[in-house]
């Protein structure tokens, strides 16, 4: 909307700008002119003879009173259409949406032009008038739209608060309520919807089992105040830079709708959709991805037409970005767009280059996550609330060494990390004396943000559980991570790319702690 950049125009027919850009403090903002509303129609369930309006039967509250009070204080008329007309009195005060002074004129529609929405005539689930078995919810079936859910479903902070866009990122909430892990997260959508399982489709913005419906402005309003703890968008186009657009494309005009506020807000942002679009048909044949036939046009393009999602800004503010494909998965870097997973059957040569228009950073991308690509459940709740961390804790005891295999983990939140301490401690314990550590960090993924507490961590286990510690991981961007902070906590960063090597260091290390007995002050220095 930056006048200098085009300032929304749909064609060269406009010629004024209604957005203007100022200054206020030494920094830019766009400064945009209240319209002035005339006429707003809004719908309801039932008006009484005074004009209130109730919605027991709609699904959504949405704008309604937020529209009718912007018309009434422009001098404007309000339009409601509503299914009936009941007897003054029987509307409770706390039942009406938009009291009757905002009211100016009733119309009663047919149950024909009254649908609830695109998808259905009427739901008493949709409308929260029942709850559902959540067990009786179709799943969806393996192909490239749930390939891509699922692994963006690895991505949900336990009890955090999300945000699902329409188009590919829907399929999160089916494969969330499949896979059992709905109870631990608060799905919500911009439309109003808070909690239960999300709406897909023609009925998206709805909810069934919802905890409460909230209108769309004061939904807003807690996105515009940081409540997202991650948002899942689509994607028309992204380019080099991690820019993406949304909002004009292929001579349409789609329009950003809300996409803007929430993604500069959530905290973390994952982008879904298919690497390339028109005619993409795609199978899973013995748990690897093959694509039966290419879409016609590139998504990953060398500048997006219209810029509705900025990469560079994202980056300046450390916000965590990943771009989710059927095939591979790219993360937002400084550097720009790297690819770091490709899936199982896919190959980066044949499969990925060929069909984008710029070359993106290639260091060591892992496979996906091999259960995507398996029509079973994937047992997401076990990762997502760390159940599992004990399976990844052994010791060696003729050696006393530590094993902690972290290959996979996802550390999202510092709950992540005081969760794999208390897995790490419990273990040492059971050694009853100081230990030799050897981690696994192949395919471990930690926010920008974590790595000074993950490195708090390791200084912790060091001055009261390890006699040395060391880890490896392929991943160059890792190490570099990961060794940083160590140094910056006065540990020595022994991060290993090789697993060879890493063994070899602790090996070293537990025969140079025995000879020196139990008291491994002097051990560690001369291990080091």
């Amino acid at each position: 909307m930056d006048p200098r950049h085009g300032g929304g125009r749909v064609n060269q027919l406009t010629s004024e700008d209604i957005v203007k850009v100022v200054e206020v403090d030494g920094e830019e903002w766009l400064f945009y002119k209240a319209t002035k509303i005339d006429v707003a129609f809004i719908r309801g369930t039932s008006a009484d003879p005074s004009g209130n309006i109730s919605m027991e039967n709609e699904a959504l509250t949405l704008d309604s009173l937020a529209q009718a009070m912007a018309a009434r204080n422009n001098g404007g008329v309000v339009i409601a259409q509503v299914e009936r007309i009941v007897d003054d009195g029987f509307l409770l005060p706390k039942d009406v949406r938009v009291p009757g002074i905002l009211v100016d004129c009733v119309v009663v529609a047919d149950s024909e032009h009254h649908r609830m929405n695109y998808g259905v005539q009427y739901s008493a689930a949709l409308a929260g008038q029942i709850r559902v078995p959540v067990t009786g919810i179709a799943r969806m079936k393996l192909d490239a739209r749930k390939i891509i859910a699922r692994r963006a479903a690895f991505e949900l902070p336990p009890n955090g608060v999300v945000n699902l866009g329409v188009g590919a990122p829907e399929g999160i909430s089916s494969v969330a309520n499949e896979e059992k892990v709905t109870p631990y997260i608060t799905l919500t959508t911009e439309a109003g919807a808070v909690g239960g399982v999300l709406a897909s489709g023609s009925s998206f913005g709805a909810a069934t089992n919802a905890d409460c419906i909230i209108d769309q402005n004061q939904m807003f309003d807690f996105y515009d105040g940081g409540g997202l703890d991650m948002t899942c968008l689509g994607m028309a186009e992204c380019d080099e830079a991690g820019n993406v657009n949304t909002s004009a494309f292929g001579g349409k005009l789609n329009g950003c709708g809300g996409f803007i506020n929430i993604s500069q807000n959530a905290r973390s942002v994952v982008f879904a959709g298919t690497f390339t679009v028109g005619g993409l048909d795609v199978k899973v044949e013995k748990g690897e991805l093959k694509i039966v036939q290419e879409g016609r046009s590139k998504k990953f393009i060398r500048q997006v037409e219209q810029n509705t999602f900025s990469g560079p800004f994202a980056q300046e503010r450390a916000q965590p970005v990943i771009y989710v494909t059927e095939r591979c998965v790219f993360q937002l870097t400084k550097e720009g767009l790297e690819l770091i997973e490709v899936a199982p059957g896919v190959d980066i040569e044949r499969d990925i280059l060929p069909h984008m228009e710029f070359r993106p950073i290639i260091k060591q991308p892992v496979l996906m996550d091999t259960r995507i690509f398996r029509d079973e459940p994937m047992e997401l709740v076990k990762d997502l609330l760390n159940l599992n961390l004990c399976e990844r804790v052994s010791y060696d005891a003729p050696r006393n060494i530590l094993f902690l295999n972290l290959e996979g983990f996802v550390v999202r939140t510092k709950a992540d990390i005081d969760d794999l301490r208390e897995a790490i401690i419990e273990g040492c314990k059971e050694a009853g004396k100081r230990v030799n550590s050897v981690v696994n960090h192949d395919g471990f993924k930690i926010s920008e943000a974590l790595y000074d507490d993950y490195a708090e961590m390791i200084e912790y286990l060091m001055e009261h559980y390890y006699a040395t510690t060391t880890r490896y991981a392929t991943n160059g961007f890792l190490r570099l991570k990961m060794q940083e902070a160590l140094k910056k906590r006065g540990l020595a960063p022994h991060v290993f790319e090789r697993r060879e090597d890493a063994h070899a260091f602790a090996t070293k290390a537990a025969q140079i702690n025995a000879a020196f007995g139990e008291d491994p002050e002097d051990s560690v220095a001369s291990a080091a």
